[in-house]
């Protein structure tokens, strides 16, 4: 039997969660790989858990000199982290994180070091915590060419959405889901893109193998969203969801996040609620698609216990350096999507044809123009979709159009294409 000791490091709700997992159901012993947790770092202890006779040291950095064979990183943020993680593998000790953050902005200098020692560090609970899509991708479709990996990556941003589409506005859905615990008190990372962010930048580096961090590419989250564009999808069989992209262009890598509409039929669409979703466009094997919890800390220790089992089992490897130079990221501005535009304008003789002239400037052609009925500021709203065109011209256009005298208000969304 493998035995595994461990000393974890952090003592929040994820570090109790995974501890509660290891032993209060007598899970510590899965088939032959035992688990045991042997020291704690934490400054201070948390009321919500015992943790018995295990060890404490109240400074983390005391944990790689203990006599174990994986630090747990549980402490969040990014620069005591790292410097945690190549402090314990300096001491030869494998690692285990659920830290997105850590992986993202520091992931080639850490798996640079952890190579040069012949230590592993394992990261599966940083994505979607315990939906297991990093080793899918790294070991049962390993011999798959992934052309395209796209999903919903963050459960608040899913779980606003998706109560929005069902009457509330975003304030009301944000407090619910601050309420819930779903979201934090601030919670700009979630809304504004960013954790979908470094999800994505993750899984473009296991597909694709690009940096870590990766060269900058697009990324808007969904504060900018009203009901009027729920009510826009509900009447054109369209669902309204925030995107993370990564996929192969040629000898590139397109990589975005954002809000669009896209066919209510799809998978993807589909989802609703904290759930994280993903779909994998693959050579072999074809559409793989993954759905589950991508937070909460019982999810979050299924990913933890995971990667465990993998170092007791030895069979996670991180990828192999590339040989080849480094990814380019494609420029936003070339990417091709047909547009919705939501625009507020002053009903006055002439602001329609100065409206549409803008769209003729930059080449762009109308697929549909629909009037809706005043608002109570006598404002008129007016949705407009385009044919394909470029991000370039489209935000050329949106610019222009801020600076009309009739319009008060203007905002764009895109729609999602199939391929």
């Amino acid at each position: 039997m493998t035995e595994l000791k461990v000393g974890i490091c952090g003592w929040g709700n994820v570090a109790t969660g995974l501890y509660e997992a290891l032993h209060g159901e007598k899970i510590s012993q899965l088939g032959d790989c035992k688990i045991s947790v042997t020291c704690i770092g934490a400054r201070r202890d948390n009321p919500r858990c015992d943790y018995g006779d295990t060890q404490v040291f109240r400074d983390i950095f005391d944990i790689p000199q203990q006599d174990i064979d994986v630090v747990i990183e549980l402490i969040g943020g990014v620069a005591t982290a790292r410097e945690l993680i190549l402090k314990a593998i300096a001491q030869g000790k494998h690692v285990v994180t659920a830290n997105k953050a850590v992986i993202y902005n520091h992931g080639d200098e850490i798996f640079d070091a952890a190579r040069a020692q012949g230590v592993q560090v394992l990261f599966e609970a940083s994505v979607c915590a315990g939906t297991p899509i990093v080793k899918l991708m790294q070991n049962e479709l390993g011999g798959n060419k992934i052309s395209k990996v796209s999903g919903m990556l963050n459960g608040t941003s899913n779980f606003i959405l998706s109560s929005m589409e069902d009457g509330m506005s975003f304030d009301e859905a944000l407090t619910i889901a601050q309420e819930e615990g779903y979201a934090e008190p601030d919670p700009s990372f979630d809304i504004e893109g960013m954790d979908a962010a470094h999800k994505i930048g993750i899984l473009a580096y296991l597909a694709y193998g690009s940096s870590l961090p990766p060269a900058h590419f697009y990324v808007e989250g969904i504060t900018n969203i009203a009901s009027t564009d729920f009510q826009y999808a509900k009447n054109h069989k369209l669902a309204l969801k925030h995107l993370a992209v990564a996929k192969l262009v040629d000898d590139a890598v397109e990589m975005r996040v954002h809000p669009v509409f896209m066919d209510e039929k799809s998978s993807l669409a589909s989802l609703q609620g904290v759930r994280n979703g993903i779909e994998l466009d693959t050579n072999l094997v074809g559409k793989v698609h993954l759905a589950g919890s991508g937070a909460g800390r019982e999810s979050t220790a299924s990913g933890l216990i995971s990667d465990l089992m993998s170092l007791a089992r030895s069979n996670n490897k991180l990828p192999s350096r590339p040989d080849h130079p480094p990814v380019k990221i494609v420029e936003f501005s070339s990417s091709i999507f047909k547009y919705y535009f939501y625009l507020e304008v002053d009903d006055e003789l002439g602001a329609a044809a100065s409206i549409t002239s803008c769209f003729a400037k930059y080449g762009i052609s109308l697929e549909s123009i629909i009037q809706e009925d005043h608002l109570q500021n006598n404002k008129a709203p007016m949705i407009i979709t385009t044919d394909p065109t470029s991000e370039k011209n489209a935000q050329a256009t949106l610019e222009e159009l801020s600076n009309l005298s009739p319009v008060s208000s203007s905002k764009l969304i895109r729609i999602e294409r199939d391929s």
